[in-house]
């Protein structure tokens, strides 16, 4: 296996697994152009980062976000981490993470922060890389 940047000519190898993974296994209802415009933005963002996890020229999944600078640290926002269907609860994801906290951390973040949906699957996986519910932030939105 080996991981390295993400870079926006990667979106066409990663578009198809994406939505055939969200679209399958969460009833998403993405298509080329919403996926595309998603990781896009992430990717063109100041300060943007990810990292590609790849075997044999295939993609297994990828990791994305951007440094965010507050008054005395930097952070690490990560927006997005997906592992193909058939190489997930294989450690891929875990192996993935850790490299990217690993480079982060060398590029002088002091923190990864994220936002996970709210279920088992999601706590176990965040809770077993030593991720916690932060006690300071709340999330807060107002639907339309």
């Amino acid at each position: 296996m080996f991981i390295r940047e993400m870079m926006m000519k990667d979106i066409p190898a990663v578009l198809p697994l994406y939505i055939s993974y969200y679209n399958g296994q969460e009833e998403s209802c993405w298509n080329e152009n919403t996926a595309g415009k998603r990781i896009h933005q992430v990717l063109s963002m100041e300060d943007s980062y990810g990292l590609i996890i790849e075997n044999d020229n295939s993609v297994l999944g990828f990791v994305m976000g951007y440094f965010k600078q507050y008054d005395d640290i930097i952070g690490y926002a990560l927006d997005e981490i997906f592992i193909t269907s058939e190489y997930q609860n294989k450690g891929i994801g875990s192996m993935l993470l850790r490299e990217l906290e690993q480079r982060v951390k060398e590029k002088g973040a002091s923190c990864v922060e994220l936002q996970a949906v709210n279920d088992d699957m999601h706590e176990r996986y965040y809770g077993k890389a030593g991720y916690k519910n932060a006690k300071n932030f709340v999330m807060k939105v107002k639907w339309f």
